[in-house]
C-alpha cells in the first residue's frame, strides 16, 4: 500500500477563521472509490514551546481551553504568521504569552493531531537561555506562568487540568533531550 489514493475531488462544505472543512472524493488502487471530509489549516501551522528556565525547571501556562471547557495547564503555543519562521514564531510566541525571550532556539520536532482528519502540523521548539521580555498578545485575559520541575512529570501527567496531547509528547521529547545531554557529556 505505497501508492496514495488520487484525489478525483475536493469541495469546500465551511471556512471559519481557522478552519476549512473539505469533503474529498478518493479513489484507491485497488479501484475503491470513497469520500472522506478533513479539517483544513488556514494558516501556517502552529509552534509549541518548551521554555526551560533553568535545566532543571520549564515554564507552563495555564489558560482557558473552550474545548473542554475548563483552565489547563500546557506549554506555550500558537499560531504562525504566513511567511514567519517558526522559530521567529515559537520567540514571539513566548514572549507574548510567558513574558521571556530566548537566545537558543531548537526545533525537536513536528507533529500532527488526528492526521485521518486534520490537516495541522505543530513545530515543537525548545527555548534556552531565557531573558525577561513580554510583547501584547491576543489573549483576552492574562496568562498564568507555572514553574514545573521535569523530573516531577509523573505528577504532572497524573493532573486533571493537564491533557493537551502535544505538551505531554513534548514534555517527554525534552525530557529524552535533556538525559541524552547529560550521558553525552
Amino acid at each position: 500500500m505505497t501508492k496514495k489514493p488520487d484525489i478525483l475531488a475536493t469541495k469546500l462544505l465551511a471556512q471559519t477563521r481557522l478552519f476549512g472543512i473539505e469533503q474529498v472524493d478518493l479513489r484507491f488502487s485497488n479501484g475503491v472509490t470513497t469520500t472522506y471530509e478533513r479539517m483544513r489549516s488556514s494558516g501556517a501551522g502552529a509552534v509549541l514551546i518548551i521554555p526551560l528556565i533553568d535545566p532543571e525547571t520549564v515554564l507552563m501556562i495555564r489558560e482557558y481551553a473552550v474545548g473542554v471547557d475548563r483552565y489547563e495547564l500546557a506549554l506555550p503555543k500558537g499560531r504562525m504568521e504566513v511567511g514567519e519562521d517558526m522559530l521567529d514564531a515559537a520567540n514571539r510566541e513566548l514572549m507574548e504569552e510567558v513574558g521571556y525571550g530566548a537566545n537558543q532556539l531548537q526545533h525537536l520536532s513536528s507533529v500532527t493531531l488526528a492526521p485521518g482528519y486534520f490537516g495541522h502540523v505543530t513545530h515543537i521548539i525548545l527555548a534556552r537561555d531565557l531573558y525577561e521580555k513580554r510583547l501584547l498578545g491576543d489573549e483576552p485575559e492574562e496568562i498564568e506562568v507555572v514553574p514545573w520541575k521535569i523530573k516531577d512529570l509523573a505528577s504532572l501527567l497524573a493532573r486533571a487540568d493537564c491533557t493537551e496531547a502535544r505538551t505531554i509528547a513534548a514534555l517527554y521529547m525534552v525530557k529524552q533531550q535533556l538525559m541524552d545531554e547529560v550521558y553525552d557529556e
